[in-house]
Formats: structure tokens, C-alpha cells, sequence
């Protein structure tokens, strides 16, 4: 008999959840999960789903979210045109970057260093947070023109030295930060809805039109790997352990669906009661969360039954 699939809900949201992304891995196989919404108050949470605490200070949407690899540091993104740069132990907002318009995506150095910025303006920006009172540096193409012909939808910052930005144009570019330049760029059919860094994979997962495609983060390598969906997919994530699998969530209905990599469906759950607007896997890929309009966040096992966090003996143990 198949183990009965129960997510766990995490609460605490009153309006739609938009983003969703995980801490790498702890040494001792914990991990934090930030969640970004449209009520402004992004939230931090342990690997178990429990409420650790609330960034208050956005005065409008936070569209993304990012916690730094020691996970002491968090950057976000707001419809209030600023990005904003937290103390994750205090709460207190150590930085405040102001824009000209709305601030889709974040994402922020390795060393914690700088962030990168995108969202309405179409122009991608690197600020310094050892020199947070300098003006940002602009990534522009040949001829000054802005990063990209539409919104930047996400931006993700995959080595030391280099950045990637999708935009609504369609257009995925990778970026030498050193020299700010661009080095490498695929246009894909479909203005681009989505795009995560798949650390552990060293993939990039980007969902345009109905398509998830699958790219080498390094930009010397050009394998492409897409699988085309009955439906738009808003957001998908690779399984980081077995990369035989991905989950896929949609806008047009509150289903959340896992694909094997040949794009069958393997699985398909409801839990939510609106539309899903974000998936992510867990580091250690136990597990796989998902922000839904509903003002949601649901926690559901990659083997439903397994005992695991506040899964005891299969069965959910609050959140």
C-alpha cells in the first residue's frame, strides 16, 4: 500500500508567496529556507519548515530572496525599489540600495562580498557592500545598451567571477564580473519566467513558455537539455542528488507535479488552494518546497513515508 502523502504547511504569509530559496548544506545536515512574498515580510525558516524569523523593513512586495553560503547574511529584493541587505542572527538591515523601479531578483557573492541586482529597469548591477556608499557598477553590452530587452527575471552568482541574468527578452547572458563583460549568451523561443542555480548540479533550471531547460552553468560548455511540458510551467527544480527527477509548478492550477527527466509525470499532488508560483529541492534532496498564491509554503518528502526532520514515522509533526 503507498505511503499517504501529507506536506507539511508553513504558515505565517498573507499573501502570495513568490520565491522560495534554500541555504546550502550545513555540515551537520541542516540547512535554512527564506521565503519571499508579496506582503513585503520575506521569512527565514530551519530545515525542519519552523519559523526561525521575519526581515521587516520592505515597504512593498520582495520578489527574491538570497541567503549567503554561512547563511549569516540575506539579500532581497523589493517592489519598493530597493534591495536590501540583512543581518540574518539580528534582523537588523545592515545595507539599503536604492533602484529607479522594481527589483525582481537578487543574488549575492560567494564570499558575501557584493550582490548582483536586476528587475523592471532591464539593467543588471553589482553592488560593493565593503564600499556600500559607491555608485554600482552597470553590466551593460557592447554600445552601453542595458543588460537586457526586457525585465530581468532572475539573476544567479555562479563562481567567484561570474554572474548569469535571464530576462522577459528571452535572452540568458553570462557575465565576467571582473572585466563586466559579457561572455556567452542563448536565446531561448520564450520570454524566461524563472531560472535557479542547481548548486549541487552546476545547472542552471529555467522555465520558459511551456519548456524546462537544463544549461552548464560554466559558460564554455553549450550541451542544452530541455523537456516541454502540457502547460507553462512557473518555476522547476533538479533533484540535486539523483538529477533523474525534477518538480514543476504552474499558475494555472494549485497541482504540483514531478517529471522524470524524459518529461512523464511520476507524481502529481495537491495541497495547495491557488496557483504555484515557486518549487525548490532541498540541499540534501530529501525534500522539496513550494510558495503558492494561497500565501502558503508546503514542505512535501521526496519519499513520502521516510522518517525525517517532522516527518516521524511518515506522518507530519507540526510546522
Amino acid at each position: 500500500m503507498a505511503n499517504r502523502v501529507i506536506p507539511l504547511t508553513c504558515s505565517g504569509h498573507t499573501r502570495p508567496v513568490v520565491h522560495l530559496s534554500f541555504s546550502s548544506l550545513n555540515d551537520d545536515g541542516t540547512y535554512l529556507l527564506v521565503s519571499s512574498c508579496k506582503d513585503g515580510n520575506p521569512m527565514l525558516r530551519d530545515w525542519t519548515g519552523d519559523w526561525i524569523g521575519t526581515f521587516l523593513g520592505h515597504k512593498g512586495a520582495v520578489w527574491s530572496t538570497k541567503l549567503s553560503p554561512d547563511t549569516s547574511r540575506a539579500v532581497t529584493g523589493s517592489a519598493d525599489f530597493t534591495a536590501k541587505v540583512w543581518d540574518t542572527y539580528t534582523g537588523k538591515v545592515l545595507h539599503s540600495f536604492p533602484h529607479n523601479h522594481i527589483v525582481r531578483t537578487v543574488a549575492m557573492a560567494p564570499d558575501a562580498s557584493h550582490i548582483l541586482t536586476g528587475g523592471n529597469e532591464k539593467k543588471v548591477r553589482i553592488f560593493d557592500l565593503a564600499q556600500p556608499e559607491s555608485e554600482p557598477v552597470f553590466l551593460n553590452r557592447p554600445g552601453g545598451k542595458e543588460s537586457h530587452g526586457g525585465m530581468v527575471k532572475s539573476v544567479v552568482w555562479s563562481e567567484p567571477s561570474m554572474g548569469v541574468s535571464a530576462g522577459e527578452d528571452g535572452v540568458i547572458r553570462w557575465w565576467d564580473l571582473r572585466s563586466q563583460e559579457e561572455v556567452r549568451s542563448v536565446t531561448l523561443s520564450d520570454p524566461i519566467l524563472s531560472m535557479e542555480l542547481s548548486k549541487a548540479t552546476s545547472k542552471l533550471v529555467v522555465t520558459s513558455g511551456r519548456d524546462v531547460s537544463f544549461l552548464p552553468v560554466a559558460p564554455g560548455q553549450y550541451e542544452t537539455f530541455k523537456v516541454t511540458l502540457p502547460y507553462a510551467p512557473s518555476s522547476a527544480s533538479l533533484h540535486p542528488v539523483l538529477q533523474d527527477r525534477f518538480v514543476a509548478g504552474s499558475t494555472a492550477d494549485p497541482w504540483v507535479r514531478v517529471y522524470d527527466m524524459d518529461g512523464v509525470e511520476r507524481e502529481v499532488y495537491k495541497g495547495h488552494h491557488g496557483p504555484v508560483h515557486c518549487v525548490e529541492y532541498s540541499p540534501d534532496g530529501e525534500m522539496y518546497a513550494t510558495g503558492s498564491e494561497d500565501g502558503t509554503i508546503r514542505l512535501w518528502q521526496t519519499i513520502p513515508g521516510k522518517s525525517y526532520g517532522l516527518w516521524q514515522g511518515g506522518q507530519p509533526n507540526g510546522g
